[in-house]
């Protein structure tokens, strides 16, 4: 098997891994046991493996212990990068990207430990926390899936001119970290609520939570709207066989996570619907990552003029 063949399968493995220890994050959150290790970091309540006498200590030490496979596999990432790609190369680059992005989320875990922005804590300093987790961790999803694209020998990106194929996917991949940071906020608001079962008239930033609700669905229709435009923009005006099945993806897989996040809102966001939400939501966002790339690639499939404008190009007298 071809060494980069052999890289990239490794690195896609990478991405699927991190998803996986992004889903358990969010079990952990959505059942309150944020706090089993306390406020220790990185041991657990003080041992290295500890006794799980509660539940929730046995959840939040496999969600560590996940998370240290994950780094130890982006370390592993990083090494075959530089052994299997030369200096200067696009893949190197995406790895060192990917690397710092792996610490820089295991600060922001460390830190919402030490602070105890846990459980069922309630403060603004949480909220934000949890916001800014949300984007780290989606921009270290990109670096990985760029990587595992760029390894597997695909071209790069060129972003300088390329007009309204790039102003609308840049909007949906902002418009898409906005929507991930109204849902983690969204996300808190229903753990103290309904598994903690804060009441939002015992705690004003609770009930304020509450009240934000409705603006994570309403954020969700207009980044929809920017991401199957960006989607239709790319298919028309980059159409190589690829871009149309991304982009057809993207958009039928965006509508099926409206009807879930309604289902969500409906039952009253039990955990298993959270979970499912959110790993559609880490689909999406690779498909995403992988239609901007593909669709603002050097060399990218220009749109075919139709023989009927060639002819009657052809036909017009020469000044």
């Amino acid at each position: 098997m071809n060494g980069n063949l052999r890289f990239a399968r490794y690195a896609w493995g990478v991405v699927a891994f991190n998803v996986l220890v992004i889903i358990w994050g969010a079990f952990v959150r959505a059942t309150g046991s944020g706090a089993g290790c306390g406020d220790h970091w990185p041991l657990c309540n003080g041992q290295v493996i500890p006794r799980a006498e509660q539940i929730e200590t046995l959840i939040e030490f496999s969600h560590r212990v996940t998370s240290g496979l994950a780094l130890l596999a982006v370390v592993g990432l990083l090494v075959w990068a530089f052994r299997a790609f030369p200096k200067g190369h696009l893949v190197r680059k995406a790895a060192v990207v990917s690397m710092a992005f792996m610490i820089l989320e295991a600060l922001i875990g460390a830190a919402l430990v030490l602070l105890q922005y846990v459980a069922f804590n309630v403060s603004v300093g949480r909220a934000i926390w949890m916001a800014a987790h949300l984007v780290n961790t989606f921009l270290l999803l990109a670096a990985l899936v760029l990587t595992a694209w760029w390894g597997q020998g695909r071209a790069p990106v060129r972003l300088r001119n390329q007009g309204v194929v790039g102003g609308s996917l840049l909007l949906a991949i902002v418009g898409s970290l906005v929507l991930g940071m109204s849902g983690a906020i969204t996300a808190l608001g229903d753990t103290l609520v309904i598994t903690g079962g804060i009441s939002p008239a015992e705690h004003a930033l609770v009930a304020t939570l509450v009240e934000l609700r409705i603006l994570h669905p309403v954020i969700a229709f207009i980044v929809g709207a920017l991401v199957v435009g960006a989607a239709w923009i790319a298919m028309q005006r980059r159409p190589s066989t690829l871009t149309l099945r991304l982009g057809r993806l993207l958009i039928g897989l965006y509508i099926g996570q409206l009807l879930i996040g309604a289902f969500n809102v409906a039952l009253r966001a039990p955990v298993w619907i959270q979970m499912v939400h959110l790993a559609v939501t880490c689909i999406l966002w690779i498909l995403l990552i992988l239609l901007a790339a593909n669709a603002l690639a050097v060399g990218a499939a220009q749109p075919v003029e139709r023989k009927g404008a060639r002819r009657l190009e052809a036909s017009r007298p020469v000044s």
